[in-house]
């Protein structure tokens, strides 16, 4: 197995950019993508509760029928090999005492029950006192979101190892789009809401060279 250097992985992330549009003729392959869903799906998130879904869209008459609403989509939804819709859970799953959270617990992570119960007080603790998301649904399905987002960096950084181009994409109009996806039975509306979107493909233009602020302008270090 070659080994990664370190530089391998800084040149990665500099070639990666926020595609505007792929080049139609060229797909992903299933090992790669593969590859790039087991990264999203071995991310980390808050207390190990998994709080996404992937939906590959694949078809493109579908495709063609969330456009309308996905103003900030125009040229990946056409020309992407593969495009992601990740979803968040919502509070019904996500409330510390909710059946999802405890057959997580007890059956993905099978805990003995003595640890089950000392995790479970402790996450009831956090969501209630530490970060308040008991307070409104929106709060909670916000907690969640955040942590998808540790899934696309994921999913991003290592396509870009394999020379794989991607976009994150917020541009959506979110209510209209969850009215019309869980009208079309795409997804359980009451256990999840949509979070972000993110294309991939292969570049049909060289991008502008990247640019970011230097290290001391956002790193700080508390000695």
């Amino acid at each position: 197995m070659n080994q990664v250097t370190q530089q391998q992985i800084l040149d990665a992330f500099k070639f990666r950019h926020a595609c505007k549009s792929f080049d139609a003729s060229k797909k992903i392959t299933d090992e790669d993508f593969g590859f790039i869903l087991e990264a999203g799906r071995l991310s980390p998130s808050s207390f190990g509760f998994e709080p996404w879904k992937f939906l590959v869209v694949q078809n493109m008459e579908l495709r063609e029928t969330l456009k309308p609403l996905c103003w900030g989509a125009q040229g990946q939804l056409p020309t992407a090999s593969h495009f992601v819709i990740i979803l968040a859970r919502k509070e019904a799953d996500m409330h510390y005492d909710s059946d999802y959270i405890q057959n997580h617990m007890r059956d993905v992570t099978q805990l003995p029950e003595d640890i089950v119960q000392m995790k479970g007080d402790f996450y009831r603790q956090f969501q209630i006192e530490h970060f308040k998301l008991t307070e409104s649904p929106r709060a909670m399905f916000d907690w969640s979101c955040k942590q998808t987002y540790i899934a696309l960096g994921n999913m991003m950084s290592v396509a870009a190892q394999v020379g794989i181009d991607s976009c994150p994409i917020e541009g959506f109009d979110r209510e209209p789009l969850e009215k019309l996806m869980i009208e079309k039975g795409l997804f359980d509306g009451k256990e999840f809401g949509i979070s972000c979107m993110v294309a991939f493909g292969y570049r049909e233009n060289e991008p502008f060279p990247k640019t970011r602020h230097q290290e001391d302008a956002v790193v700080e270090w508390l000695n």
